[in-house]
This record gives C-alpha cells, structure tokens and sequence, in this order.
C-alpha cells in the first residue's frame, strides 16, 4: 500500500477534451498497469499485472478528494467530474467500486477511463456499473494488431475482453465511450478502421473518440497517423456509430472565444473535419471572407485533405 502525502492523489482541476473541467484522481501508483501501449504518454510499464489489490484504503482517499474539492469549491472554480485516471490501469484498484460510492456524497459526477483489460471480470463490471461515464480503450480487436499496440500482459485474452465489453454495455446504464489511438503504420488502414467500426457498431457508445499521440509516447518510434488517414477513419466510423469526435489537439486548445472566426474553426476542426461547404457556410454567416482559411492553411493551422470526392479542413495537430 503507498506510503506519503495522500494529498497527491486529487489533482486539476484541468482542462480535458472530453470531461470540460475535471479533477484528476491518481489511485494507482506508477506504473502499474495490466498494458505496456507502444504510445502512453507514461512511458513504459515497469510492473505489469492483472490482478486487483488495495493501493488506498476507501476513507484516505474520501478524505483526500473532500479536501481537494474543498479547497477548489472555496476559490469558485467549477469541477465538472471527478475522474480516476492514474498512473496505471484503474480497475486493477481492489476497492475501485468503495471508492466511487463514497464519492457520490460529493454530488459531481464520476468519470473513469480504463483500457478494459479486466472488464470480462464480474466484479469489475459491477465497480464499473456505478460510475456515470466510462471509457475503454478500442485501439484494435485482431490478436496481431492488440499486441503490437497495446503489448498486453501475457495472460489476458483478447476475446474475453471484447466479449466482456459487450456484456457491460448490456449491463450499463451510464455514459459510455470508447477511445481509438490512430498510429502511423499500425492502425491507419481502412481494413483496420471497419474492424474496429463493425465491432463498435455491436457495443453502440454514445461517442467514438479517435485520438493521436499529442505527448510523447513510450516507444520514440511511434507516430501519429496522417491527416487524410484520420479523415478516413473518421468517415468510415460514422458509418457504425451515431456519434464520431476527433481528440487530436491538446487539452486548453479546448476552450476557445465563440466571437472569434479563427478559434471557432479550431474548435471545431479538431473534433470534426469540416466539408468546404460547411466551412464557406460558417465564414458567410460570420460575414468573414476565405482570405482566413487561406492564412489559417499558411500558418500550418489547418490542413486540407478530401474522402471520396469530397474537400475537408482538420486542425493540424
């Protein structure tokens, strides 16, 4: 069980691309973790386990997120979720479930993101099932592309966990998504891009997210997938899933002026690739000519790429 100043577990509240305002609860010591991703931000997995165990006991880490959002609450500044993203996998935290339930006093919804390793598990489903929002990690569902991405411990089974993610979702009744880290190389083709689509399509999230590095990864080797390579996957998932997002610029470019032309079409081409049209359409109602898009398209602020006849802008990330 960690030792030291139990304060270190909350953190934040900061910007996320996808919680808005959060405060960051550390439960896991790093690194511990049931995965050794070829891209996380982390570094590599000096432990790697699949088995839970306690790491805090549930009322120091009550008693440390109380005084965290006290402190936060006293300075008038607005938590939008409390969410367990540590220096590890969150479910391998024995008392995960204590955890949220004691929290939910503090009436701020509760956010976990796991990499679902364990998620076939019933005992972590039912931890799972009390959290408002969940994500879990969807970076390939073929044997190959699961090991070379996500380096998995040597015990864990592929299909078991997609299998026990299906199961959840008919289990849960909370916010579900699920994250696609898109890396050069490995998952960018389209052969990958319906793998994934059609299983999501079974799962049903209310968002896909697809993501890129925007850190640097473990393995220096590794690269983000191309631009026109993340249009396409972004056109292929909206195939399978109602609701597609882009994650691929950094955390504070999130928040943005709604008055300023330029910081809108940031905003919203870094999670949706925007048609010309749709671009001339937002420029004529803000009485802006293309001369913006021109410069944004010099600066290196946008990109333009095309999908099936069609022109799209996306942020350069």
């Amino acid at each position: 069980m960690p030792k030291g100043n139990t304060m270190n577990i909350a953190f934040g509240p900061v910007p996320s691309r996808r919680l808005g305002r959060s405060m960051g609860i550390n439960h896991i010591p790093p690194k511990i973790c049931s995965y050794a991703c070829v891209y996380c931000q982390l570094g590599k997995t000096p432990k790697m386990q699949m088995h839970r165990q306690v790491y805090y006991r549930p009322q120091e880490l009550y008693r440390s997120v109380c005084q965290k959002v006290d402190e936060v609450r006293k300075q008038k500044e607005v938590i939008d979720y409390l969410a367990f993203v540590p220096d590890g996998e969150p479910m391998l935290d024995v008392n995960l479930g204590i955890h949220i339930e004691l929290l939910k006093s503090l009436s701020i919804p509760i956010a976990v993101i796991s990499n679902g390793s364990l998620i076939s598990s019933s005992t972590v489903c039912k931890d799972l099932c009390k959290a408002d929002w969940i994500s879990l990690k969807m970076d390939a569902v073929t044997e190959l592309l699961w090991r070379t991405i996500n380096r998995p411990h040597g015990r864990l089974n592929l299909h078991q966990i997609l299998e026990g993610m299906l199961f959840f979702r008919k289990e849960y009744t909370g916010t579900l998504v699920t994250e696609t880290m898109l890396l050069k190389g490995m998952n960018d083709s389209d052969k990958s891009f319906h793998q994934i689509g059609q299983f999501i399509a079974h799962l049903q999230p209310e968002v896909a997210y697809l993501s890129i590095p925007t850190r640097p990864p473990a393995d220096k080797n590794v690269r983000p997938a191309d631009p026109g390579s993340i249009n396409i996957a972004y056109q292929i998932m909206k195939n399978y899933v109602n609701k597609v997002e882009l994650l691929v610029s950094c955390e504070g470019n999130t928040f943005s002026s709604a008055g300023d032309i330029r910081k809108d079409i940031l905003s919203i081409t870094a999670v949706h690739p925007m048609r010309l049209e749709a671009i001339e359409t937002l420029l004529s109602k803000k009485k802006a000519g293309w001369t913006i898009i021109e410069k944004m398209l010099k600066q290196g602020e946008l990109v333009k790429t095309s999908y099936e006849g069609n022109i799209f802008f996306m942020r350069n990330y």
